[in-house]
């Protein structure tokens, strides 16, 4: 039944930090390499084995990278060291040499997952990029095109304007002190995207002259992008709707989307960071969302539950390789080893999944994603 947990006895902080440790030594030792032979760089291969062209940064996809910096902010945060922070600078300094025309793109996606890693960078490590939080958090501020009936597009140019866009965007907004464009997305998203029957958070909506079309497919990282929305808004406004989108919402996820507990599995490509995602979030759901209702302590707890389960049963389905845990793309099966040979080929404006999802970086950073958010919430909880 959709909500029921795994039967598992209590991990520890200690358990759960030693795990994060493994998932980070694993994308380390499996992924990270200089980029191009520069000294002071690194930066996340993106498949293995690799390819030749792989290993030569031919492909690198920049949102898969935002993500693993924000994995590496996430393990200096549980335990702080030298050698974190350097990664961290080493990772920053590799994504803006390898994007070759700045920090920014054409996707504004793309964009918000970067500014959201920098400016927890800067916060916590002090590892500043003022001028480059500016400038992404200037792109998703003068995106936003109400008189059109958006939102901010996906991409420049394009008609689409979707949760994966401006939920993060907003998120971002919100953390740089643009409050009012935050709650002016979050009230976007709310009337646009949610689906009034199950209270998920649909795709994103086409909006052409000869009418807009909601695309309705329901992926686990636009509700995460929302729940995190929501759950700063309650925080920094103190409105009392914001809480009550967040407990919905949470109540959705658990009904729909984690089968057996554990969050729903996606593909690998960009699909393979789908549920960490929402994982992400669900712990900012657990451990900062206000109120004192019943209703609040149950999303609160729900979410933490969420988040624990679907961690022990990856865990429970890791591969070990070379000592090392190897994460598959579904938490709730055994995850395969991957075969050489193959690469990680972009299709339009998405990656698609290797035959053997397990090879992309996307599900390796996945599962770190995830142990670090059960390591956050077992020391906090």
């Amino acid at each position: 039944m959709p909500g029921e947990p795994l039967r598992r006895e209590p991990t520890d902080a200690d358990a759960w930090s030693a795990r994060a440790d493994a998932a980070e030594a694993a994308v380390v030792s499996r992924h990270l390499r200089r980029l191009w032979g520069l000294p002071w760089t690194t930066l996340g291969v993106v498949g293995w084995p690799a390819t030749r062209g792989e290993r030569f940064f031919l492909r690198w996809h920049y949102w898969w990278q935002a993500h693993l910096i924000d994995c590496a902010v996430d393990a200096a945060e549980r335990q702080p060291s030298e050698g974190r922070r350097t990664r961290i600078v080493r990772l920053t300094r590799s994504h803006r040499l390898r994007n070759l025309t700045g920090w920014t793109n054409a996707y504004y996606d793309d964009m918000a997952w970067l500014g959201l890693a920098l400016e927890r960078a800067q916060l916590s490590q002090l590892v500043s990029h003022k001028r480059a939080i500016a400038k992404l958090d200037d792109q998703m501020y003068s995106a936003w095109a109400p008189e059109i009936g958006g939102g901010i597009p996906w991409r420049k140019g394009s008609d689409f304007y979707n949760a994966p866009a401006n939920g993060p965007a907003a998120i971002l907004l919100l953390r740089t002190g643009k409050v009012w464009r935050a709650e002016e997305m979050a009230e976007w998203i709310d009337a646009t995207l949610r689906d009034p029957d199950t209270g998920l958070i649909f795709d994103g909506i086409r909006l052409r002259p000869t009418g807009s079309e909601v695309e309705k497919p329901v992926y686990t990282y636009c509700q995460g992008v929302v729940l995190g929305l929501e759950t700063e808004l309650a925080v920094q406004t103190g409105e009392g709707k914001h809480r009550e989108r967040v407990a919905r919402l949470v109540d959705a996820v658990d009904k729909h989307l984690t089968p057996n507990g554990v969050i729903r599995g996606s593909n690998g490509g960009d699909g393979g960071l789908f549920p960490a995602i929402l994982a992400r979030y669900l712990t900012l759901v657990a451990l900062l969302l206000p109120g004192d209702t019943v209703r609040d302590e149950r999303a609160r707890q729900t979410a933490a539950r969420i988040v624990l389960d679907s961690a022990e049963s990856a865990w429970a389905n890791r591969l070990a390789v070379d000592n090392l845990p190897m994460f598959g793309h579904d938490w709730t099966k055994p995850a395969e080893i991957p075969a050489a040979g193959e690469a990680v080929v972009r299709n339009g404006g998405s990656v698609d999944s290797s035959t053997i999802p397990e090879r992309d970086l996307s599900v390796q950073v996945s599962g770190w994603m995830l142990m670090e958010a059960a390591a956050r919430l077992a020391r906090s909880i």
